[in-house]
C-alpha cells in the first residue's frame, strides 16, 4: 500500500534476521508516496526540459508551436520544420541517451558495489566507440544498422576486460581495481582510437563524433533504429532491481537466500551492454552521465534500485537534454558537444565522490 515502508525486495524472514555490518549497512527506508513524488516530479521536468530544447535556439520557438510539431504538424509553417526535423529529433535523442546512461551507471554501480562505476569510466563506451570507428575506417561500414553491432560487441568486449583484469588480484574485483583497470582500459582504447582517426586526416573531422559525442541527428532515423534495443535494456535493468537490493547485502548472503548471483550479473551485464552499446551507436561515448545520477538519485531514494534505475534513467535524460542545450547556446553560432559539457560537469563530481573518505554503502 502507498505509504508503507519499502524494504528493498528483500523477504520478511530476511529482515528480522541479524547482519553482519562488515556485509552490509542498515537500509534506510522510505515510502512509495515519498519517492513516487520525487519520480513523478522528474518526468514532469524532463518533459518541461525538453520542450525548453526545442524552444531555444538560434531561431525562437514558441512553446505551443513546439508542441505542435509533434502532434499536429503543418508542413507549411516554418517554425515547424526547424522543431520537427532539427530539435526534436536531438531533444529526443538525447533523451534517450541520458536515460540510457543514467540507467547503465545505476546497474554497473549496484552489480560492482562501487560508487564510482561508470560506462565511461570503466571503458564500456571507450570499447563500443572503438569498434565502431575501427567498423567505419577498415571495413567501410556506415549507417546506424551497421554501428550497432559493433558498439555492442565493443561494450561487450570492454565489460569483461575490465572485469578480468579487476578480478585478478588476490582481493578479487573490488571498486578501487575496477576502478583503475576501467580507467586504464578506457585511456588505452581512446588511444586506439585516435590512431585510427589519424591514419586518414580527410574524415578525421567526420570521426570526431565517435571521440567527443554528440546527439545532433539529423532525422528520426537513427532513433528509431536504435530504439528497440534501449528499450529492452531499460526494461531488464528495470527488471533487476529486487535482485539487485539482495546482492546489496553481499555475495555470500545473496547466495544464501537463495539468489543465483551469477544468473543476475550476467543479466545485468546484457543490460548495460544493450544501453551502452545503443546509446555510443546513436551518439558515441558521452561519460560521466552514468556516474553522476545514480548518485543524485540515492540522495532522494535511499538504496532501494527498484526507483533508484528509474529516477535514474529520468534524470540522465534531463542532465543530456539541459548540457546539449548549454553546449549549443553559450559559444553561439559555435557549439561544444555534449560530450565536452557532461565532462565539464562530470569530473569535478568524480574528483569530489573519490576523495570521500567514506562513500555510502549501495
Amino acid at each position: 500500500m502507498l505509504g508503507q515502508p519499502i524494504h528493498s525486495g528483500v523477504p520478511t524472514s530476511v529482515r528480522t534476521r541479524s547482519v553482519s555490518p562488515a556485509v552490509t549497512t542498515p537500509i534506510r527506508e522510505t515510502t512509495r508516496t515519498t519517492v513516487g513524488v520525487v519520480l513523478a516530479t522528474g518526468v514532469a521536468l524532463l518533459c518541461a526540459v525538453a520542450v525548453l530544447g526545442v524552444v531555444v535556439g538560434s531561431t525562437p520557438i514558441g512553446p505551443g508551436t513546439a508542441i505542435g510539431a509533434l502532434l499536429s504538424f503543418d508542413p507549411a509553417d516554418h517554425d515547424q520544420l526547424i522543431a520537427r526535423y532539427s530539435r526534436w529529433p536531438r531533444v529526443l535523442g538525447a533523451i534517450a541517451v541520458g536515460a540510457s546512461t543514467g540507467a547503465a551507471g545505476a546497474v554497473m554501480q549496484a552489480v560492482t558495489r562501487n560508487p564510482l562505476a561508470d560506462p565511461g569510466i570503466l571503458g564500456v563506451n571507450a570499447g563500443a566507440s572503438l569498434f565502431v570507428v575501427a567498423g567505419i575506417q577498415l571495413l567501410g561500414i556506415g549507417g546506424i544498422s551497421g554501428y550497432l553491432p559493433l558498439a555492442f560487441a565493443g561494450a561487450a568486449v570492454a565489460s569483461v576486460a575490465v572485469y578480468l583484469i579487476g578480478a585478478a588480484g588476490r582481493d578479487g574485483p573490488t571498486p578501487v581495481t575496477l576502478t583503475l583497470a576501467g580507467a586504464a582500459f578506457a585511456l588505452l582504447l581512446g588511444s586506439l582510437t585516435s590512431a585510427l582517426l589519424l591514419i586518414d586526416q580527410d574524415t578525421r573531422y567526420s570521426f570526431l563524433f565517435w571521440t567527443v559525442g554528440s546527439v545532433a541527428q539529423p532525422t528520426f532515423d537513427p532513433l528509431l533504429t536504435v530504439l528497440p534495443f534501449l528499450v529492452a535494456g531499460l526494461l531488464l535493468a528495470l527488471a533487476l532491481g529486487g535482485p539487485l537490493n539482495v546482492m546489496a547485502l553481499g555475495e555470500q548472503l545473496a547466495s544464501a537466500l537463495g539468489l543465483h548471483t551469477g544468473v543476475v550479473r550476467a543479466l545485468a551485464a546484457i543490460a548495460v551492454v544493450l544501453l551502452c552499446g545503443g546509446a555510443t551507436a546513436l551518439a558515441g561515448p558521452i561519460g560521466f552521465v552514468g556516474l553522476i545520477v545514480p548518485f543524485v538519485a540515492r540522495l532522494f531514494t535511499g538504496p532501494d534500485h527498484r526507483w533508484i534505475v528509474p529516477l535514474s534513467a529520468v534524470l540522465g535524460g534531463i542532465l543530456v537534454v539541459l548540457a546539449d542545450l548549454l553546449g549549443r547556446t553559450l559559444f553561439a553560432p559555435a557549439e561544444l558537444r555534449v560530450g565536452v559539457v557532461t565532462a565539464l560537469i562530470g569530473a569535478p563530481v568524480f574528483i569530489l565522490l573519490a576523495r570521500r573518505r567514506r562513500v555510502a554503502a549501495l
